[in-house]
């Protein structure tokens, strides 16, 4: 039985039994390694299940005054800050609801310095040096990255009030890739890690994922926490890690048209607007329906009226029909986040599959979303 039949199109679909069994993951390695696991909202921000998040993971990660207080809303807990560079006119209020507060410049650092309160910890952001992301767009620690202090720029000392160091140097890695990462981090700031009370391993962890291995990753964080008994706290913030394989995007075949070396189905939704990582990364998403060897194959093309707005062909064991359901798998984590109403589209419906298999439509948008998000 199809458990998506009777879901409106377009819809972004979390399941609620696949997001217990990644949660119930991240929680074994947090409380056996000794860290705290808190969810990035870059990643996933599905706050509805934010009291359900709360319940496995320490809390959550802010880039920005608006993510914070979805944290401090939500999940009613104060996030951990990090904003590649603060707004004057927020920096109170994000002191308000943070507990944790990271500078992305010395600069910056010295500009908030004055403000600086006793009921808050701050660190600064550093560049581990190394990253093994091959693709430009989603590396944080090339040597000219702009987020980050590098090495040079700091002494040996930690400036005052500084209590933390934040790294992130990861995009949906292993904890092999973690371990390198660590040596460059450790050569680079040796003095520096004896000094601090936290250090903060940024998000990429992609630790729900099957051919993952979660068990050297907390031996891995055993041994660094065993060599640098002055740390008090360490944290992973990943995003993907939380929705990854947790819920699908589905649509509907509005056309079918025979333009060039395979026909289009043209669907109701849109990879430029509501898949963008798809073109970005780029990545093809998985298509359920779709064969390795069927005998039918398709363009699915998205419905706004940018040239680009498709990713490849997919095979189908039967001719796709008008009124088709085409479903993307894997459309929670990073997708929901970055969605855009270009060209006017409409924002997908977003609900939740219960375990009991029932839906749950938690929103859905309409013309006022889109004119109020212009002027």
């Amino acid at each position: 039985m199809n458990p998506y039949q009777n879901i409106p199109s377009p819809s972004y679909v979390l399941e609620e039994e696949k997001l217990l069994k990644n949660l119930s993951l991240l929680k074994r390695v947090q409380e056996e390694a000794g860290v705290h696991i808190i969810c990035a909202l870059k990643g996933f921000s599905f706050h509805k299940v934010f009291p359900l998040v709360k319940q496995y993971l320490h809390g959550a990660t802010a880039s920005s005054y608006h993510e914070a207080k979805l944290v401090f809303e939500e999940m009613h807990v104060k996030a951990h800050t990090y904003c590649p560079v603060y707004v004057p006119n927020e920096f109170d209020e994000i002191q308000q609801i943070s507990s944790h507060i990271t500078f992305n410049s010395l600069s910056q650092y010295k500009f908030y310095k004055s403000k600086m309160r006793s009921d808050i910890s701050y660190g600064l952001r550093v560049n581990p040096g190394y990253s093994e992301i091959e693709t430009d767009l989603y590396n944080p620690a090339s040597p000219n990255s702009r987020l980050g202090i590098p090495r040079d720029l700091l002494t040996d000392k930690l400036p005052d009030g500084i209590e933390g160091i934040h790294f992130h140097a990861l995009c949906e890695n292993t904890s092999y890739t973690l371990e390198r990462v660590l040596e460059s981090f450790i050569n680079l700031y040796n003095p520096l890690i004896q000094q601090a009370k936290w250090l903060n391993f940024g998000g990429g962890h992609l630790i729900t994922r099957k051919d993952y291995e979660p068990d050297h990753l907390i031996q891995l964080l055993k041994n660094f926490k065993a060599k640098y008994p002055n740390i008090e706290e360490i944290i992973l913030e990943p995003g993907s890690a939380v929705g990854w394989q947790t819920g699908v995007l589905t649509s509907t075949v509005l056309d079918i048209v025979p333009n060039g070396d395979f026909p289009t189905a043209m669907l109701d939704v849109s990879f430029t607007c509501h898949m963008p990582d798809c073109l970005e990364m780029p990545y093809k998403p998985a298509v359920l329906s779709a064969t390795e060897n069927g005998k039918f194959e398709y363009n699915l093309g998205g419905m706004s009226c940018l040239a680009g707005d498709f990713m490849g062909t997919w095979k189908f064991e039967n001719e796709l029909q008008i009124g088709d359901q085409i479903v993307f798998d894997d459309m929670i984590h990073y997708t929901m986040v970055k969605t855009t109403t270009f060209n006017g589209i409409n924002l997908p419906n977003i609900g939740i599959l219960r375990k009991d298999g029932t839906f749950e439509l938690l929103q859905s948008y309409g013309y006022e979303d889109y004119k109020k998000r212009l002027s």
